[in-house]
């Protein structure tokens, strides 16, 4: 087991969320061996050679029988005296109950599997190699569905896109780690957002990863001396603890595997890639243009890292796929894989947003037995093609698009007498700003970021608590521009991408601009609702990098935001601008220079202009009740 600060989240992404916990069916394996086959470590052969680790559970019938597949880079045999204690086993039990073999298999490189471990890297042709090997098994009906959150559902869209005959449905839950490129977003896998590195994997690599000299298995070993070998040693690695608040603050960030004594191979050739680089279009990342046809069945959460992107994929096959009308969408106000901890008050980060539970299991299973089964089941007629939760009026809703047909998009102006540092002093108003409308301008020193409250996050240990918090006592900070409405009259819904344009100027080569989209209630608490950053040098694009001048105004265009929130009568919509969000996205130290190899930064004075000429604005989607 890993012992760090990154443990809690990384058991959200190890294990699926949305079954019957363990410690509610203790006797779970034995009730797996009384209706099914149980085939441990089986190892599948791969076009190379290699060999992956394979669970195998199927029920015990003549008949040929559907599969779910889940493949993951995560540890699924943790033994304790001889009884299975992970809850892959609850899966398992519950798939095989509906009719199901389920299927468990590592990653290429990871625990008993053979071969070589990199992230994204992974040849695509093992999925196709897998889905090949179970087609062909005597007990299989050839049709194979693939299932999981996080790492355990990254892979399935470049799979899916390979267009293997037996894939023939998928349930990727929060897998913005798979998405490259799409639409307005260059991510590559949640490692950028607007040209900037988002820390997570900098904390996430260092809890997984596998030591070079970790202990192997010799090639050639028997299914029986793994199954045997499994109980004694399943190959877990035990981090030393780290501290992420302290270590995501190292410099240069290049470095920052390196200073936790950490492995830090596939890090090192990561982090010096930028957004374009081609190496991100090589591995395991699904780009936009890539012909996806698989039904997919997409779950998202609003306070996830990656809501973006996962949205925007879903838009794009919604527009482009061949099977367009075969995919649906689930967002839920919960934090990454976090789906099934929704409850009648399901509360993420400090705020409550009601009851928010949904029939995961229900819903999923229908899924399959439509398209793995050929059943002539009601889940078309009965499930929406989005399902959404609104924040505010705290409840589920249903759209036949994203954003609902109904939003507007509604443009508000940034507008201020020159001090928006002030709370109070800044506004968004319909109302475009006079031509002599003073800039704001603050300064950001690299050294003093603003800290990271809250927000839309993923993977980063004790360094950033994901979620909506109260921002008041931040917003007092003089790096920080507030912008507010006056008090609603009538209470609006904001459902869809929030875009972003600021005029900009600074007296340094580069920097960097953050947005919060903000709910102030009339008692003065601001609750977070959505972030974002972006890098100035790649404002044209991130195939080039163009430098900024003193005492030139650039436009600067927001990677989107997305939420689905009820703005209350009384309450007021706000925005902050920064120029840091930290240790939720990397610092740029302002150089001009390629940041991840830099250790000294230099403050720079940086303005937001809203002017006739200038007029700096966001535009929301407004759906008005």
């Amino acid at each position: 087991m890993i012992k760090s600060s990154l443990l809690t989240l990384f058991t959200f992404t190890v294990f699926f969320l949305y079954f019957p916990s363990v410690s509610a069916q203790n006797d779970v394996f034995q009730q797996l061996e009384e209706i099914a086959v149980v085939e441990e470590k089986v190892m599948m052969p791969m076009r190379d050679g290699v060999r992956l680790a394979t669970d195998i559970y199927r029920p015990k019938t003549d008949k040929k029988v559907p599969i779910i597949f889940s493949r993951t880079p995560y540890n699924f045999a943790t033994w304790q005296d001889g009884e299975q204690k992970t809850r892959t086993a609850a899966q398992a039990l519950e798939a095989v109950k509906r009719g199901y073999a389920y299927v468990v298999q590592n990653e290429r490189g990871r625990y008993f599997s053979e071969g070589e471990w990199d992230i994204l890297g992974v040849p695509l042709t093992d999925g196709y190699d897998a889905f090949s090997w179970m087609k062909d098994q005597s007990w299989s009906n050839g049709k194979i569905g693939t299932l999981g959150c996080s790492s355990t559902a990254e892979w399935q869209m470049a799979v899916g896109a390979l267009d293997h005959p037996s894939h023939a449905a998928m349930v990727p839950q929060a897998y913005g780690a798979g998405v490259g490129t799409v639409g307005d977003f260059q991510e590559q896998g949640n490692w950028y957002r607007g040209g900037v590195e988002q820390l997570l994997f900098f904390s996430w690599l260092y809890g997984v990863e596998h030591d070079k000299f970790k202990p192997r298995i010799p090639e050639g070993a028997t299914q029986e001396d793994l199954i045997r070998i499994s109980r004694f040693y399943d190959l877990a690695p035990e981090n030393p603890p780290v501290d992420m608040a302290e270590a995501l603050k190292h410099l240069p960030i290049q470095d920052m595997l390196k200073n936790m004594h950490g492995k830090k191979e596939i890090f090192d050739k990561m982090v010096r890639r930028k957004p374009n680089d081609p190496a991100w279009f090589e591995g395991g990342l699904y780009h936009d243009t890539m012909d996806l046809k698989v039904p997919g069945f997409w779950f998202v959460s609003w306070y996830d890292v990656s809501v973006g992107p996962n949205i925007a994929l879903f838009n794009h096959l919604r527009k482009n796929s061949e099977n367009k009308d075969d995919q649906y969408l689930v967002i839920a106000p919960t934090l990454h894989c976090a789906f099934t901890r929704a409850t009648e008050n399901t509360v993420v980060g400090e705020l409550s947003v009601g009851d928010a539970r949904l029939n995961y299991e229900e819903q999923i299973y229908s899924w399959f037995d439509l398209w793995l089964k050929g059943e002539k089941n009601d889940f078309k007629e009965k499930t929406p093609r989005v399902q959404y939760f609104t924040m505010g009026s705290n409840e589920w809703q249903a759209a036949e698009t994203w954003p609902p047909a109904k939003a507007k998009m509604t443009t508000y102006y940034l507008n201020s007498n020159g001090n928006a540092n002030v709370p109070g002093n800044g506004t968004l108003s319909s109302k475009k700003p006079g031509n002599q409308s003073p800039a704001d301008s603050f300064t950001y020193d690299p050294m003093n970021p603003v800290p990271s409250l809250g927000g839309n996050v993923c993977c980063t240990g004790n360094a950033v608590q994901g979620g909506a918090f109260d921002q008041q006592e931040q917003e007092k900070r003089e790096d920080i521009l507030v912008y507010t409405t006056e008090p609603l009259k009538e209470g609006v819904e904001v459902s869809g991408f929030i875009e972003t344009t600021l005029y900009v100027s600074s007296d340094v080569k580069d920097t960097d601009f953050t947005i919060k989209l903000i709910d102030v209630h009339p008692d003065g608490k601001a609750f977070n609702l959505n972030e974002t950053i972006q890098r100035v040098r790649y404002r044209e694009g991130y195939d080039k990098e163009l430098f900024m001048e003193e005492g030139q105004v650039y436009e600067l265009k927001l990677s989107p935001m997305s939420t689905s929130n009820y703005f209350k009568k009384g309450h007021s919509i706000r925005i902050e601008i920064s120029s840091s969000n930290f240790p939720r996205f990397a610092r740029n130290l302002n150089t001009g220079g390629n940041n991840f190899d830099e250790k000294e930064g230099v403050i720079a004075n940086n303005k937001v202009h809203h002017s006739g000429k200038h007029a700096s604005f966001i535009k929301l989607p407004m759906v008005k009740k």
